[in-house]
């Protein structure tokens, strides 16, 4: 049987009363036509699809001097991804403007909204129609990163959690936060609630320099509630020596995020990490960032004792530090070389762009090489990674040689 579904009677015509050998071939090329334009359409939202939609964890990472905003690594840090519950930092920021400004007390109650009370995990359990006091919220969120505790707090400051996120949004305008778009409190998935390393960066030394009175809650290791207790997700608070915030955050989409601040003699430095493949890698890289953050600072400012009481841990990557490494070797990869050191610097920074998650852990290191002819080519290198990573790396890099060489040797060599 013919089907005629689309089949335009006008192209029909008289023919509708020839035989059917006659009219069949135009009754198909129609259904042709309009087989090839539906195609045609579904295709072009795809494409339009594929141009909005941002790709899903993108690697970033951002240190800085949380004094003076002086940077000290970055990479792909205005790489616009999702926050995740960084998210709550906002949120929390909001609830802290209200207490300063004597809007709200630590003791005030916050209404628990049926909404509210369905959000998804990580939540604290609350019950419709019950309430919170901010204090227990404040802690909540830092602590478990509830989200039905976001909602309730967005729902009694701005009626709405809509109304909420575009107040989120104009305050982070406000702060310099020029990538950064919120569409609910939490940080739950949304395609457009988006953030960069850099705009988390300002809101962690906006916390830091707004409300110093209240600071000391995200350095919070448990909190109990209803029978309960609940530890902080944010475990380089035990493991990191002189760290006392912020906020660990993950979605699907997200891949593992963290905002860490830390202290030595009396300096203090903010790490931001987008896209972790866990949170186990998230934190070692963390600690690696913070350690070469506190190194660099004190090369430039000549205060050694930044490096010399830098905690003492076991790690996954070999370390470079010329102490006992006489009979020590670390894993890297060389991706060219270069008659210019800045052009060997561009090649490594462009190769753990391309590939972070084997080669962010990686130091990089150029190695000059005198030729006959008395030029030098300098060898860009990424040094420091597992063997197994060494040779991921090669595989994603087309300019690319997997090496394993002496520390002291890396560590004598190195062209600053």
């Amino acid at each position: 049987m013919i089907d005629f579904a689309g089949v335009n009677k006008k192209d029909l015509g008289d023919r509708s009363m020839q035989p059917l050998a006659a009219w069949e071939p135009t009754a198909r090329r129609a259904q042709t036509r309009k087989v090839w334009l539906n195609s045609a359409i579904a295709a072009l939202i795809l494409v339009i699809c594929g141009l909005t939609l941002p790709a899903h964890a993108k690697y970033a990472s951002y240190v800085i001097d949380a004094d003076t905003g002086e940077v000290l690594h970055g990479l792909n840090e205005e790489t616009r991804n999702y926050p995740a519950s960084l998210t709550k930092m906002m949120t929390l920021y909001m609830m802290f403007d209200r207490l300063k400004t004597g809007k709200w007390s630590l003791s005030t109650d916050l209404k628990v909204s049926r909404r509210a009370a369905r959000q998804p995990a990580s939540r604290l359990g609350l019950r419709a129609g019950s309430t919170i006091t901010v204090k227990q919220a404040i802690l909540a969120l830092v602590t478990k990163s509830a989200n039905d505790v976001a909602t309730v707090v967005a729902e009694n400051i701005a009626g709405r959690e809509r109304n909420f996120a575009l107040k989120m949004t104009a305050k982070a305008r406000s702060l310099g936060m020029s990538k950064t778009t919120f569409r609910n409190a939490s940080g739950l998935p949304h395609r457009a609630q988006l953030s960069t390393a850099k705009d988390m960066s300002i809101l962690a030394r906006s916390l830091l320099r707004d409300f110093p009175e209240y600071y000391h809650y995200f350095s919070t290791k448990s909190f109990s509630f209803d029978g309960r207790t609940h530890s902080n997700h944010n475990k380089l608070l035990k493991t990191y020596a002189g760290t006392d915030g912020f906020k660990t955050g993950y979605i699907r989409a997200s891949g593992f995020n963290l905002v860490a601040s830390a202290t030595r003699d009396g300096r203090r430095i903010i790490g931001v990490v987008f896209g972790g493949r866990s949170s186990g890698h998230r934190n070692r890289h963390m600690t690696n960032l913070l350690d070469k953050g506190f190194s660099l600072l004190a090369k430039r400012h000549g205060t050694q004792q930044l490096i010399a009481k830098a905690p003492v841990r076991e790690t996954k990557t070999a370390s470079l530090s010329p102490a006992g490494a006489s009979t020590r070797s670390v894993w890297g990869v060389q991706v060219g070389a270069f008659s210019q050191v800045s052009q060997a610097q561009a090649a490594a920074t462009k190769a753990i762009g391309k590939a972070p998650s084997y080669l962010a852990d990686g130091q990089i290191r150029i190695v000059p090489l005198k030729k006959r002819n008395g030029s030098i080519l300098h060898r860009a290198r990424i040094v420091g990674i597992s063997k197994r990573d060494a040779y991921r790396t090669c595989r994603i890099l087309r300019d690319c040689m997997e090496l394993k060489t002496d520390v002291n040797a890396e560590v004598a060599e190195r062209v600053d």
